[in-house]
């Protein structure tokens, strides 16, 4: 295919819709997508003594060309970076860690075993952002960890996420762009329990001491993510949606995290960030892929993640909803799921940031639904997928070529 003449016509085309498609692109370029660094080896991390996953976390498959090594992860991972085109960050993972011989546990964690993620970044041009990881874990195995009656247990955790913040200050710090530090916990039970409230005021009071330092936010801030149900935790979770929507809006001391595989199956990621923004909020999105359950599989150019990039780009929120990525799927090329994943997300950003909102919004304040629904049904037939080629030309970015590595 001639890019040249295939652009020159797709551009021609959107410009009769008033969208101008170099200015799509070279806002795509922008925008950073956070690339979650666990997908390249299960969330297997670095740690010197491994743990089995825990916290109704799994990976399912047995592909082959798992990292045995740091070097062969990092070469993956980079491998994988180099097919998404814009602006990047890695999401890292606090088990990810560089442990000079005998990993510290987790609550004497230092910014200094980070170190090897700062000098990746600053050689590859990426940002980072930070998980603590309260999962996989001796301190997790009774299923609580920051929701624990277990005094003791409560504030090893506790502990965690303040070494974890500091982590994010330094990364924050060091590479001049802020990084949000995200919180997720397993806590739950599996059947229904009696005393619903009290893990919940003992998870308030964690956060409110994890939080208690003051960190600058343009360095660091710091994301609390629910879930509505995980393995072993069925019938109640302590971090509900609705647990920490009050807890963002009522103490200010994060904001939230939306995952696309973390509500019920009649629930829509894409349908509550309207109702976030209609407060100034500011929201961290995971974009994963549910399958009936949250099963993390590699995201693809599916309805609801371009419905999610529709929901951004008509708000022109891509400085409030911060995206990231989030799945594990271990069946396939660990590296291909990486990038497949991304480069479906960036393709849905082109996507929706080719509609001609103003146009459909002022068809819509007209009362002229028909125009609205006829107009979105035929911009589904304009050729993004040629402005998103021109996106990695003009990145340098492999586009279909990188398949021979698979066919």
């Amino acid at each position: 295919m001639n890019l040249d003449k295939a652009y020159a016509l797709a551009k021609e085309m959107y410009a009769e819709y008033g969208i101008d498609t170099d200015q799509v692109i070279s806002k795509v370029k922008s925008i950073p997508l956070s690339l979650h660094c666990w997908q390249i080896d299960d969330v297997h991390g670095f740690e010197t003594s491994a743990h089995a996953l825990s916290g109704g976390i799994a990976t399912f498959g047995n592909a082959g060309g798992l990292p045995q090594n740091k070097e062969e992860y990092f070469e993956r991972l980079t491998k994988a970076v180099d097919l998404v085109p814009g602006k990047k960050k890695i999401n890292v993972h606090a088990i990810y860690l560089d442990a000079k011989g005998e990993t510290p546990e987790r609550d004497a964690i230092e910014p200094e075993n980070f170190k090897i993620w700062v000098d990746y970044a600053k050689q590859h041009g990426v940002g980072l952002d930070f998980n603590p990881t309260y999962f996989s874990h001796p301190k997790a195995a009774s299923g609580f960890t920051l929701s624990s009656a277990d005094d003791k247990v409560r504030e090893f955790w506790i502990e965690h996420g303040k070494r974890s913040r500091k982590v994010g200050e330094y990364f924050g710090r060091e590479l001049g762009e802020r990084c949000i530090t995200n919180h997720w916990i397993p806590d739950g039970y599996k059947d229904k329990p009696i005393d619903e409230l009290g893990p919940r005021q003992r998870l308030i009071e964690a956060y409110n001491e994890i939080f208690k330092e003051q960190i600058d936010p343009k360095y660091n801030i710091d994301a609390v993510e629910s879930k509505l149900f995980g393995l072993g935790s069925e019938s109640y979770v302590t971090g509900s949606h609705e647990f920490y929507l009050n807890y963002v809006n009522s103490t200010r001391k994060a904001i939230i995290t939306l995952d696309c595989g973390h509500f019920h199956p009649t629930e829509v990621v894409s349908a509550k960030l309207s109702s976030m923004l209609a407060f100034n909020q500011e929201v961290m999105l995971h974009v994963s892929r549910p399958v009936r359950w949250d099963s993390d599989h590699v995201v693809l150019r599916d309805d609801e993640t371009r419905a999610v990039m529709l929901a951004i780009a008509r708000n022109d929120a891509f400085d409030k909803i911060h995206v990231g990525t989030d799945w594990f799927d271990a069946s396939i090329d660990r590296v291909a799921a990486t990038a497949i994943g991304a480069r479906a997300v960036r393709k849905c950003m082109v996507e929706a940031l080719l509609e001609p909102t103003a146009q459909l919004k002022q068809l819509e304040a007209q009362g002229n639904y028909t125009a609205r629904l006829a107009l979105v049904e035929e911009l589904k037939d304009l050729p993004s997928g040629i402005v998103f080629d021109e996106l990695c030309a003009e990145e340098q970015v492999p586009n279909r070529e990188w398949l021979k590595d698979y066919l």
